[in-house]
């Protein structure tokens, strides 16, 4: 039996057994829908040449991934919250294993397009339902830190699939590139399902009869909570339109305008990338020991200042050292979403919140490489890159007025 908090909320008192399993079946979750995503980048000029698409159909598969990624998240998220956050878990992997294994068999762009809008309904509780799950099994003072390590799950498994599929795509083809997909799956059903509900969720009131939509009403109970809600969702819809904003199309300036090979942009997004991973784990250190908002506000800021520098640079070195400290600031704030938000709201309602919140801000994320496009067509790449700086002054507006101080607070 885990020792709780002894305001008989469920909360742990102190790390055990069940909180590293916990923790490592959200952050393989969340591993599997980042290398899930980025294999299929990988693979679509493969999967194109091979059923005959045309581009708008290759780049459909992406947009219906993630569409149903926004759908599952907000539909198991509320599931979660009734049912269970272990059952609905396995509920998605199951999802998301059986239609991945059934795209190695697609035979043409309609199947295959079925089969990836549902496996990405499957992706798409990973994200909330895991931080909830995390932030109920780990002690209030370790909240964020262990949030920031589920969010490393994303960029763990955006390495793997940079690392294996330049590797395995030669040999094995993108049907065997979906089976790879389906392993991270497989290992994370396996480590959930030797886990039990969290006693925060097994002690949580009873939902009233003909309560069906209660979790979302918690969204916006009150006017407190409708800020935080809106605050969540500026900060959220900040971080995924300057993540996708510089990420797709960075790589594109540094080859077409000052002349990188491709080897130098592929350098140049590896060592971002462990940039971010630097500055995930550091949100989440920092976060627990100052508070949410002081460091969200120093991220904040330091995303302002190096969107401004970087778009100053032209020297490859320089551009290259700077892409990881940018990297650092700009997506280092993923590490505290999952703890504000798992503080912010009861636990009928916290994997609701998460998967809601967060996912409107990605489908408003979403438009950053168009924004970003447009603008670098009209004024040059270095003017959209700057102008991303106004977006981190308004979080920080966002963070300052919206967003409340809950550093150790137990769960509701």
């Amino acid at each position: 039996m885990n020792a709780v908090s002894p305001a008989g909320t469920g909360q742990p008192t102190e790390i055990n057994g069940y909180s590293w399993k916990a923790l490592a079946g959200s952050a393989v979750g969340y591993a599997m829908d980042g290398f899930d995503l980025l294999i299929l980048g990988f693979m679509l000029s493969a999967i194109s040449a091979d059923l005959q698409l045309t581009p708008g159909q290759a780049g459909s598969l992406v947009t219906w991934t993630l569409i149903g990624a926004v759908a599952g998240g907000i539909f198991f998220g509320a599931l979660s919250d009734r049912y269970g956050r272990i059952r609905v878990l396995t509920w998605t992997i199951m999802l998301f294993a059986v239609f991945t294994g059934l795209c190695a068999l697609a035979q043409g762009y309609w199947d295959l397009l079925i089969y990836r809008t549902i496996a990405g309904i499957g992706l798409g509780g990973e994200f909330g339902i895991g931080m909830a799950l995390a932030a109920e099994a780990w002690p209030a003072r370790h909240r964020a830190r262990v949030s920031s390590y589920v969010a490393l799950g994303w960029q763990v498994g955006v390495l793997a699939a940079a690392l294996l599929t330049p590797l395995l795509l030669p040999v094995i083809g993108w049907r065997g590139m979906f089976l790879v997909g389906v392993i991270p799956a497989i290992v994370a059903w396996v480590i959930r399902n030797k886990l039990h509900e969290p006693e925060a969720f097994v002690r949580k009131p009873a939902p009233a009869k003909g309560q069906r939509f209660a979790a979302f009403k918690l969204l916006v109970k009150d006017r407190a909570t409708t800020k935080t809600s809106l605050g969540v969702i500026v900060l959220t819809s900040v971080q995924n339109f300057g993540y996708y904003g510089i990420m797709i199309w960075m790589p594109s300036f540094l080859s077409k305008q000052l002349g990188f090979s491709l080897t130098k942009s592929a350098m140049w997004t590896a060592v971002t990338i462990v940039g971010m991973m630097v500055g995930i784990w550091v949100f989440g250190q920092l976060a627990d020991r100052i508070g949410r908002k002081p460091s969200f506000l120093l991220f904040q800021l330091g995303s302002v200042v190096m969107v401004v520098l970087y778009a100053q640079l032209s020297d490859p070195t320089a551009m290259l050292w700077a892409g990881a400290v940018l990297g650092l600031f700009v997506n280092g704030m993923m590490g505290g979403y999952g703890a504000v938000m798992s503080e912010a709201y009861p636990t009928e309602a916290r994997a609701t919140a998460q998967n809601v919140l967060f996912n409107i801000g990605r489908a408003v994320g979403g438009f950053g490489p168009v924004v970003v496009g447009a603008l670098a067509m009209g004024y040059g790449f270095q003017v959209a890159i700057a102008l991303l700086a106004a977006l981190y002054v308004i979080d920080m507006v966002a963070t300052v007025w919206l967003i409340p101080e809950l550093k150790g607070q137990a769960l509701q």
